[in-house]
């Protein structure tokens, strides 16, 4: 493969946590760029005419040259011409979650002619976007990076006609006999005569001493994709046993000079895909603790160590970063003051698995509901945002397509669309 030019360029001190939210922003956006760590004065002067205390840095350079200071993402996913205002009145589809789910239905339903409108709080690719690399993919034998994977989905649906709508946080979601009705944080009204709910997870919180104040100065949620390069040389660990764990733990190993995985369970065999974990058995580099948990984060400024606990004693060891890939929670709080029926952790119950007693007072159809539907008729849900949903990429393609599906039955039963 060719050299990628890089688009832009970023400036910032080391362990600077505004300059990780732009490295990593940037990097599941697959935007291509170099990253200047500044060390001294000196070099923050000469780079960008600030001291390195300066609250004015990062600095990122665009293709164009213009220079931003202390941008937020919104600022610069603007400045890149990402952010647009909505094209119609009204979609025949509103999908909310540009994970694979929510791709893969802004995909098919563009594809079939219906309108639509996909819209994301931050970049495309879900959690699924920020791993290094996905291998059990059907198609891809070699693998490809989560980022990739959800570019390449990006630019498909644009392909076919879905309007992308990136940088949007909704705040209020009104249904009405006539679909839904979503008001962002901007103030933009987007109107639907059906929606998908593809909203995903979030990474779940260890919560302990030391994570908030370390968070992007040491401490990462997810597979750290563009913070790899920069860890030449470093001792790291990542907490966590599953597959995404894993492929951090492949991923930095090419790097760090030592990779310590520190996982919950007694084995890697309950949560880590068998072709993975004998990767990460055989990778000299690595060293796997079982049964040990993280009580703690230390450093001042920037992580320099961490205290784990293996049920018996409490050990502290040194560590330059630390990855967090322990799962996540359902991105559902929209829906506290709506009548969409969630399970006791916050997922959406769909089709069979709506509870029957509940249903019948807010069902108001005399079909049962399709099985990607929720409580709400023509209201789907897709990917892991799902009551009991399989957390794998191609289950939440699978679930995106087949959402679509129901949501066309749905336009043509109410509308003879």
């Amino acid at each position: 493969m060719a050299d990628q030019v890089a688009l832009v360029q970023v400036y910032g001190s080391y362990g600077s946590r505004e300059a990780w939210e732009v490295r990593d922003f940037l990097s599941r956006s697959v935007v291509h760029f170099d990253w200047h760590e500044l060390r001294s004065d000196m070099d923050a002067l000469r780079a960008t005419g600030e001291l390195l205390s300066s609250p004015r840095l990062p600095m990122v350079v665009l293709p164009d040259h213009t220079r931003l200071y202390a941008p937020s993402l919104q600022q610069i996913a603007d400045h890149l011409g990402w952010v647009n205002a909505p094209r119609l009145q009204r979609y025949d589809l509103s999908i909310f979650g540009a994970g694979p789910a929510g791709l893969s239905a802004a995909v098919y339903a563009a594809s079939e002619g219906l309108s639509v409108v996909l819209v994301e709080r931050e970049a495309v690719g879900g959690q699924a976007g920020s791993s290094s690399l996905i291998e059990n993919y059907l198609g891809f034998p070699d693998g490809l990076p989560g980022a990739m994977l959800a570019e390449r989905a990006r630019q498909q649906a644009a392909k076919f006609g879905a309007e992308l709508l990136l940088m949007r946080r909704g705040v209020l979601g009104v249904f009405t006999h006539d679909g839904i009705t979503a008001t962002l944080e901007d103030g933009t009204r987007i109107n639907a005569h059906t929606n998908i709910c593809a909203t995903g997870i979030g990474w779940r919180r260890l919560n302990v001493p030391g994570e908030d104040a370390l968070l992007g100065c040491g401490v990462y949620y997810g597979a750290g994709t563009s913070e790899a390069p920069n860890c030449f040389g470093e001792r790291v660990v990542v907490i966590g046993g599953g597959n995404s764990a894993g492929q951090a733990v492949m991923n930095l190993a090419g790097y760090a000079s030592n990779v310590t995985m520190l996982v919950r369970g007694p084995s890697l065999a309950a949560t880590l895909s068998t072709y993975l974990a004998d990767r990460v058995q055989a990778q000299p580099n690595v060293t796997i603790r079982y049964n040990t948990t993280v009580t703690e984060f230390h450093g001042d400024d920037i992580l320099d160590a961490v205290t784990v606990n293996d049920g018996a004693t409490e050990t502290t060891l040194p560590a330059q970063r630390a990855f967090v890939c322990i799962g996540g929670e359902p991105d559902t709080d929209w829906a506290a003051d709506t009548v969409l029926q969630r399970d006791d952790l916050g997922y959406l119950r769909t089709g069979p698995d709506l509870i029957s007693g509940q249903l019948r007072t807010v069902w108001p159809l005399d079909r049962a509901p399709y099985h990607l539907e929720t409580s709400i008729p023509g209201s789907f849900a897709a990917g892991d945002v799902r009551h009991r949903s399989v957390k794998r990429v191609a289950t939440a393609v699978g679930e995106g397509a087949m959402a679509v599906t129901f949501a066309h039955r749905f336009l043509q039963e109410k509308y003879g669309a």
